[in-house]
C-alpha cells in the first residue's frame, strides 16, 4: 500500500469549497473568507455528512417505485400501455436491440443502483472512522461523481419521444408517475455526491496514524 503522506489540514492549509483557491488556514474557523471569491472559509463542507445522509435516505425511498411505477404511458387507436424500466428493456431485447437494452439496463438500474450502495459505503465508512482502503474509496467517490449523468438516461428517452409524436390524434406519448421518481432519485444521488466531502476520508486516517505513533519520553 501507498505511504499516506501529511494531508493538507496537517500543513495548515485549506482549499475554498466555491474556487478552489490554496490557502492559509485562518487561526480561528469561520474567521476569514477566502481572498479570490468571498466565500466564508471551512477546514470542511458544513455538515457533510448530516446533508448526505438525508439526500442518500430519500433517493433510497423513491428508488423503489421508480423501478416499479410506469415512466412512460403510450395511446394510441389500438389501446393504452405503459411501460416500466424494466419492461422497456425487455421490449428492447425481445425486438432485437439487445445494444441498446444493455445500455438503458446499466443506465438506468446499475448505475443508480450503484452510485446508492458506493455513497452508503463512503459514509458509513467515514462515520465510524474507517481507515481501510482510502485510495480505493477515493477513487470510488471520483468515479461515482463521472458517470452519474449518464443516469438520466430514461428520462432523455421519454422526452424525445414525446417531441417526436407529432400525430396526437392518433397517438400520444407522455412521461408516467414512475419518471419523476426516476428523475427525483437522480437529482438527488447527484446532490448526495456534491454534498459528501471525500476528504473525511483522509481525516480519519491522519488521526489513526498520529493515535498510533510513538510517543516522545
Amino acid at each position: 500500500m501507498p505511504t499516506v503522506n501529511r494531508t493538507a489540514a496537517a500543513l495548515g492549509l485549506c482549499a475554498c469549497h466555491v474556487c478552489g483557491l490554496v490557502s492559509q488556514a485562518p487561526p480561528v474557523r469561520g474567521e476569514l473568507a477566502c481572498s479570490r471569491c468571498g466565500a466564508p472559509w471551512h477546514p470542511r463542507k458544513p455538515h457533510s455528512i448530516a446533508r448526505t445522509w438525508a439526500l442518500l435516505i430519500a433517493a433510497l425511498v423513491l428508488f423503489f417505485p421508480a423501478n416499479l411505477l410506469p415512466v412512460m404511458e403510450t395511446g394510441s387507436l389500438f389501446g393504452a400501455q405503459q411501460d416500466t424500466i424494466m419492461s422497456g428493456v425487455i421490449y428492447l431485447w425481445q425486438s432485437g436491440s439487445w445494444p441498446l437494452a444493455v445500455l438503458v439496463f446499466f443506465a438506468s438500474i446499475v448505475v443508480p443502483l450503484a452510485k446508492l450502495l458506493i455513497l452508503t459505503l463512503l459514509l458509513a465508512s467515514v462515520q465510524f472512522r474507517a481507515t481501510w482502503l482510502p485510495y480505493e474509496r477515493t477513487r470510488l467517490y471520483r468515479m461515482i461523481e463521472f458517470i452519474g449523468r449518464w443516469s438520466m438516461l430514461d428520462i432523455y428517452v421519454v422526452t424525445i419521444l414525446a417531441a417526436l409524436v407529432r400525430l396526437q390524434s392518433l397517438a400520444t406519448i407522455k412521461a408516467g408517475p414512475g419518471a419523476l421518481a426516476f428523475g427525483a432519485v437522480v437529482v438527488l444521488t447527484m446532490l448526495a455526491s456534491m454534498a459528501f466531502d471525500p476528504r473525511l476520508i483522509w481525516d480519519n486516517v491522519t488521526e489513526g496514524k498520529e493515535n498510533h505513533a510513538p510517543q516522545p519520553e
